[in-house]
């Protein structure tokens, strides 16, 4: 006989907050914005890490590996950041996917160049969006989203300069 518990299957997930319902309204849609692009920029990244090939191999393999693994990290911090305030989140490769900004790169092959190019720009399109969030942040009093936000901001700045160096052209 099954066990009846206190709180069916069908209690929503009301988690409490002092922010108001418009509040997490926004912040939540904007974070699991970004949290689809994040698990994008991810795959992309363990994409062009699984497929870098020619002289610089090492290096780069390294580079996208470690860099994967630092977005990786945030995705947690993102969901458990939009739960906190009262807010749900994704549920599905679906429910990504119709959110994602960044593009997908389903290309046979790609000059390594053109993957460092690519996630660099990727990624300065990802510190855009989070900034407007910390905007949204600051209009709705959320300063421990904006904090977080802040950290996520300046380790994306970091890969665009380590993409950017990696990809330049040095004249003779």
């Amino acid at each position: 006989m099954p066990v009846k518990t206190a709180h069916p299957r069908t209690t929503p997930l009301d988690t409490p907050t002092d922010l108001d319902a418009a509040a997490v309204r926004d912040l939540a849609g904007a974070l699991n914005i970004l949290l689809a692009d994040m698990f994008c920029l991810y795959l992309k990244t363990k994409n062009f890490h699984w497929h870098v090939s020619g002289p610089h191999f090492r290096d780069y393999h390294l580079l996208l590996d470690e860099q994967a693994e630092q977005i990786f990290a945030t995705t947690d911090d993102i969901a458990e950041r939009v739960r906190k305030i009262g807010g749900t989140t994704l549920r599905s490769i679906g429910h990504i996917g119709r959110l994602q900004r960044i593009a997908d790169n389903d290309a046979d092959y790609v000059t390594p160049q053109d993957m460092l190019a690519e996630l660099r720009d990727d990624n300065k399109r990802l510190t855009a969006a989070m900034r407007e969030t910390h905007g949204l942040c600051d209009e709705h009093g959320d300063v421990a989203t904006a904090s977080l936000l802040e950290n996520w901001i300046d380790e994306a700045e970091r890969r665009i300069w380590f993409l950017f160096e990696a990809t330049r052209v040095r004249g003779g």
